[in-house]
């Protein structure tokens, strides 16, 4: 999913505590925040950051254009089709409405790489403004160092896009709250600790009534970004002082959510590389990750113990959606660190199906493989190996179509 700038509306109340300050200019606040926040990331503005002033409709269509950019026809429609055929978005819901709509949502300002300039909307309240200057000013000092423009604009790589994400938002989170709290010990000294800051991240999103009731998956992966990227950046600072974290940058979700995958052995994830289709055309390709696997499964399970457990033994994926004669199918292939971990997660697909689709038979069962006639559709779930690796394969075709979309032998697995 694309990046939209929420972060300034859910930090608010941890940030600012509500206090009210007289209205300073935007100058002022930026002189002010940016020797904190050089102090903050061991960094210096190489050339003083620009800003302007906007409208909010000026700041809302020029956000609106960006997101078109990003985010082109082919993209949002092949993503939209895929998280509704996997059941995780509503049939009902046009994506690209949806998440211009939010873009209107709490706008206060943006930073944008190919102008270099940061944008504030004018008549926003003084509190909004302080927390949306420091939160952007780390993104207009990331740029000074690193292209963001480059980062974001990596295609057909959800994960590791999202991985990026984590770094540039956890990182603008993370000092954004240690510069407005007094530095880098805000955490210990917060009642409740780094928990509670994630709570009160979440709890105001109340007050965003679109973002409250986007789906699920909308709202998790707007939020990985800042909380869990946040955490990211916080253990990135105690085991590596004074740098960084643009030197070698996590890869996928599943390094930003366990310390030892990136700290410790930097379990770099399985490619897949998808054969062509034995029959049909394929319209477009993608990953989940380990984090998009966790929605997946607590999606149709709902239980969050079970989703988090079973996604941990994620190593790689890739899926492609695609036409058929009959009709639109869905082929995604996961690797799995142990055949242990693939046995866990076949069985968890299989009762997501049976939770999703209600009580239905299998049409076909072994030990390693069902079918399941439901809806107008058939599904299967596959437990095999590719050369040598455990693997799952999930399958979703209109009814009367084959499950077997693609010689699973010429599947490649790539490290």
């Amino acid at each position: 999913m694309s990046r939209i700038g929420v972060a300034a509306a859910l930090l608010a109340a941890v940030a600012c505590g509500g206090d009210k300050k007289p209205k300073d200019p935007f100058a002022a606040k930026i002189a002010d925040a940016i020797p904190r926040l050089e102090q903050a990331t061991g960094l210096k503005f190489k050339t003083p950051p620009k800003f302007e002033a906007r409208t909010k409709d000026e700041v809302r269509q020029f956000l609106e254009q960006r997101f078109l950019t990003d985010m082109p026809d082919e993209d949002i429609t092949g993503s939209e089709r895929s998280y509704k055929r996997l059941g995780l978005l509503p049939d009902t819901l046009n994506l690209r409405t949806f998440m211009l709509s939010l873009l209107g949502e709490q706008i206060v300002g943006y930073y944008d790489p190919s102008t270099k300039v940061l944008y504030i909307v004018q008549g926003a309240s003084d509190e909004m403004v302080g927390i949306t200057v420091s939160h952007e000013l780390v993104h207009a000092l990331q740029d000074q160092y690193i292209s963001l423009d480059s980062l974001q604009g990596v295609k057909h790589k959800n994960d590791r896009q999202m991985a990026a994400q984590a770094v540039l938002e956890g990182q603008a989170t993370f000092e954004q709250l240690s510069s407005m709290l007094g530095g880098g010990t805000m955490v210990a000294n917060l009642p409740g600790g780094w928990e509670r800051v994630r709570g009160i991240i979440r709890d105001n999103s109340a007050s965003m009534p679109i973002f409250s009731s986007a789906p699920m998956l909308i709202q998790e992966t707007l939020l990985f970004p800042y909380l869990s990227g946040a955490e990211f950046i916080r253990n990135f600072k105690e085991k590596n002082v004074g740098k960084p974290p643009f030197g070698q940058m996590p890869v996928s979700t599943e390094q930003v959510l366990h310390d030892d995958r990136f700290f410790l052995n930097r379990d770099a994830p399985t490619v897949v590389i998808l054969p062509p289709l034995l029959s049909g055309k394929s319209v477009y390709e993608n990953d989940l990750g380990e984090f998009e696997t966790r929605l997946f499964l607590f999606q149709h399970l709902k239980d969050r113990d079970a989703a988090y457990r079973g996604a941990a033994g994620w190593d790689g994926d890739r899926y492609s959606l695609f036409e058929t004669a009959k009709g639109e199918g869905l082929a995604w292939v996961s690797v799995w660190d142990t055949s242990v971990d693939a046995a866990e997660v076949f069985d968890l697909m299989d009762t997501a199906i049976l939770k999703r689709f209600g009580v239905v038979k299998p049409s076909q069962a072994t030990q390693t493989s069902r079918v399941y006639e439901a809806r107008g559709r058939s599904i299967s779930v596959t437990a095999t190996e590719v050369g040598g690796r455990p693997v799952v394969v999930y399958v979703d075709v209109p009814a009367g179509a084959s499950t077997a979309v693609f010689d699973l032998a010429r599947i490649r697995l790539e490290q």
